[in-house]
């Protein structure tokens, strides 16, 4: 495997895309090069653990290398010795911007930072580009692979993207992309909706993964700690959580809640439990480290995520591989990881009546959580493991650019 493959998103490595950097080292242990860029470069708040801090230190971030003077005139004198190309790439920058003033301006930002990032690629040997997140991030993407000649890819996660899909310009990205990567069945057919039917076979399942080893069932569950891991943010419903939950403790007084993570939201959050009289029920524990979570994941009793909008979240594979009983909402990709009834229950979003009640039944029934919870093992194990999806995507690098991955993966776009 001779190809040296880059990896870019906005922000890399953070607390809350720990799915990234998990696929990366992922990638690397199957013997695949991968040199990791940012966007911009993430505060050391938001690095946890040892693990994190070290992909810090050997990421590339692209905005502190524009903002460079010298950096930045080398990149684009560098760059100008291909004018057409330069130029080409220019165009597009242009006419893939946003309508108004604004979008122009950003995209002209966003192709600076793609010139300088092409010349870091040429550097750097690389043979291939891949992003993460398809908005911002995989503009530059694009603008740096029309720029330096190199391939890129993308895994497209959504939903965020599905709501301005004409904003970010998806259709241009998919048509440019030697492949796409969606994390799940419903992020294909949004995609396939945003896109031109002759690109639809670029469009492959991959899914996010975890290593399900690495999380183990806990002892002694006693049906009153439930857990929810992710951002504070509104988009999580966590305002319809604290509701649910006190409506289920008029019938189970002994239920608690742990929120693993941080987010604009909290202040707010912390205010509204104050507020409900939840302080002794409610425990704020900020940001965790992988095997902080996984201890997490093992001292409680169930996990529920009431998020309005979801892709396939990986913290219901964790707490599956944990064999935790999930309680979610009936969003996006969420179906295609959790069975109602059989791996966890799912309710509608935004429903505090079905969210208690189903807190109440998993909660109340110890051999339902002990049931739901092995077979939610079952199933992450067969088909959510980091190192089958990995070998997945080293077969589409190897398909984009010869050198780089195993066989050609040309079975059907499933």
């Amino acid at each position: 495997m001779t190809g040296r493959i880059a990896y870019l998103t906005g922000e890399y490595p953070r607390a809350t895309d720990t799915f990234i950097q998990r696929e990366v080292a992922a990638l690397r242990a199957l013997g695949l090069t991968v040199e990791t860029c940012s966007i911009r470069r993430t505060g050391p708040a938001h690095h946890v653990g040892p693990e994190q801090r070290a992909e810090a230190a050997r990421t590339f971030h692209v905005l502190a290398a524009t903002a460079h003077p010298g950096r930045s005139l080398a990149a684009h004198v560098a760059a100008l010795r291909r004018p057409g190309r330069y130029l080409r790439a220019l165009t597009l920058a242009w006419r893939s911007a946003p309508r108004g003033v604004r979008g122009r301006l950003y995209n002209l930002v966003y192709f600076a930072e793609a010139v300088v990032l092409a010349r870091h690629l040429k550097a750097r040997g690389i043979t291939h580009l891949h992003d993460h997140i398809a908005m911002a991030s995989c503009t530059v993407a694009m603008l740096a692979s029309a720029v330096s000649g190199i391939p890129f890819s993308f895994t497209l996660h959504g939903p965020d993207i599905f709501f301005a899909p004409g904003h970010w310009r998806l259709d241009e990205k998919i048509a440019r992309a030697r492949f796409v990567a969606c994390i799940s069945h419903f992020c294909r057919s949004q995609a396939m909706l945003f896109s031109r039917p002759q690109d639809w076979e670029k469009l492959h399942i991959v899914h996010c993964g975890i290593h399900p080893a690495r999380y183990r069932a806990g002892d002694g569950r006693t049906g009153d700690r439930l857990l929810f891991v992710g951002r504070l943010a509104a988009v999580k419903g966590l305002l319809v959580l604290l509701d649910a939950l006190a409506a289920a403790r008029t019938t189970r007084p002994d239920l608690r809640l742990t929120l693993v993570g941080d987010g604009p939201d909290r202040p707010m959050l912390e205010a509204r439990v104050r507020a409900m009289g939840l302080d002794a029920a409610v425990t704020f524990a900020g940001y965790k480290a992988q095997d902080e979570v996984a201890a997490a994941l093992q001292a409680a009793d169930a996990l529920v995520l009431p998020s309005f909008a979801e892709g396939v979240p990986v913290v219901l594979m964790e707490a599956m591989a944990a064999e935790l009983p999930v309680v979610a909402t009936q969003v996006g990709g969420v179906g295609e990881l959790v069975t109602d009834g059989e791996t966890g229950l799912l309710v509608p979003p935004g429903d505090c009546a079905a969210l208690a009640n189903a807190l109440l039944r998993v909660m109340t029934d110890e051999a339902l959580r002990q049931r739901m919870g092995k077979a939610g093992r079952a199933r992450v194990t067969a088909q959510f493991d980091v190192t089958d999806q990995a070998a997945r995507l080293a077969r589409l690098f190897g398909s984009a650019v010869p050198g780089i991955g195993g066989e050609s993966d040309r079975e059907a776009p499933v």
